[in-house]
C-alpha cells in the first residue's frame, strides 16, 4: 500500500510554497522600483566612491589609481575647511530661524485667524520660485531697491548694497534662504497643529495651562515629530544650497561667501580636480548624515503621545 504523508507535513509544504508565492509577487512589484533607486542613487554613488581614489579631471577617458591622496589633499586643503566652517555659521542660522517663524506662524494661521487661507498661501508661495530665480530677484533688490530706498530715506545700512560687504553678504544668503523656506516649514506645523488633540489642549486650559507656559509645556512636546522632520528638511537642504549661493552673491565678495557646496562643484568643474572635488562631497555627505542622524534620534527621544 503507498504510504500517505502525515497532514502535519502537508500543511508545513502548503505554508512554505504560500510564503515562496508572496515573497515571488512582493519581489516582482519591487523589482522596478529597487532598480530604479539601484540606478540613480546606489550605482553614481558607488562610482563617485571609486573616482575619489583617481586623479581623473572630468574630461579625460584614463583614470590613474591614486589611492587616498584626494583625502589627504582634502583634509590639508585649508579653503575646503573655510568653507565648511561659513556653512556650519549659516546652517545654524538657517534652522533656528526657519523653524522658529515657522512654527510660529504655524501657530497663528491655525487659530482662526481672518484671511488665514490667503496668508498660508501668500507665505507658501516663494518656496514655489526656483532658487535660480530667486537669486536673481534678490540680487536685483539688493543692489538696486534697497540702495535706492536707503538713499532716499537716509537710512545708512540700505544706502550701499549688502552684497557688497563680506559680512552683510552673509546675512543676505541668510535672508534669502529663510524667506524661501519659511512658508514650506509652516505647512508642516500647519500639520501638526491641526491634528493635535483637541481634548488634551482644552484639559490644559481647564488645569489653568495658558498663554507661553501652554505653548511650552502641551503645545511644543506635542508638536515635536512636526519639529523633528522641519529641522531635518531644514538641514539638508541648508548644506546643500548651491543656486542662491550662485546667482546671489557669486562667492563674492572677494570669495567670502562660497559655502561648501560652491567649494565643491568649483573645485570639480573650474578647477577640473573631479576627484578632489568627489572627495570632499562625500565628507560634506557624511557630515549631513551623521548630524542628521543625531538630530533626528535626539528629536524622536523628546517625542510625547496624546
Amino acid at each position: 500500500m503507498e504510504e500517505k504523508s502525515p497532514p502535519y507535513l502537508i500543511k508545513g509544504l502548503y505554508m512554505i510554497e504560500k510564503k515562496n508565492e508572496h515573497i515571488r509577487a512582493g519581489f516582482m512589484f519591487a523589482s522596478p522600483g529597487l532598480f530604479f533607486f539601484a540606478m540613480v542613487v546606489l550605482v553614481p554613488f558607488f562610482y563617485g566612491f571609486y573616482l575619489t581614489l583617481t586623479d581623473w579631471n572630468g574630461v579625460n577617458a584614463q583614470k590613474i589609481f591614486v589611492g587616498l591622496s584626494n583625502y589627504k589633499t582634502t583634509i590639508s586643503d585649508p579653503a575646503f575647511w573655510n568653507s565648511m566652517l561659513l556653512t556650519l555659521k549659516y546652517v545654524i542660522w538657517v534652522v533656528i530661524l526657519v523653524n522658529v517663524l515657522g512654527f510660529i506662524l504655524g501657530y497663528l494661521l491655525t487659530n482662526g485667524l481672518k484671511g488665514q487661507n490667503f496668508f498660508r498661501s501668500g507665505f507658501f508661495t516663494p518656496n514655489l520660485i526656483g532658487g535660480i530665480v530667486l537669486g536673481f530677484i534678490w540680487e536685483f533688490l539688493f543692489s538696486r531697491v534697497f540702495v535706492a530706498i536707503g538713499k532716499s530715506s537716509g537710512f545708512e545700512s540700505l544706502s550701499s548694497s549688502w552684497l557688497s560687504s563680506p559680512n552683510t553678504a552673509f546675512w543676505a544668503l541668510v535672508i534669502v534662504t529663510v524667506w524661501q523656506l519659511v512658508g514650506y516649514m509652516m505647512l508642516i506645523y500647519i500639520s501638526g497643529f491641526t491634528s493635535m488633540s483637541k481634548d488634551v489642549l482644552e484639559a490644559a486650559s481647564i488645569d489653568g495651562a495658558t498663554g507661553l507656559r501652554r505653548v511650552k509645556d502641551i503645545i511644543f512636546p506635542l508638536m515635536m515629530p512636526s519639529v523633528v522632520i522641519c529641522t531635518f528638511l531644514t538641514l539638508s537642504r541648508a548644506f546643500m544650497v548651491y543656486d542662491i549661493n550662485l546667482t546671489l552673491t557669486k562667492g563674492g565678495p572677494f570669495m567670502s561667501t562660497v559655502l561648501v557646496a560652491m567649494h565643491v562643484y568649483n573645485k570639480a568643474f573650474t578647477e577640473r580636480l573631479y576627484g578632489v572635488g568627489q572627495a570632499e562631497a562625500l565628507f560634506l555627505f557624511l557630515v549631513v548624515a551623521i548630524i542628521s542622524v543625531i538630530q533626528v534620534r535626539a528629536g524622536r527621544s523628546k517625542e510625547v503621545e496624546a
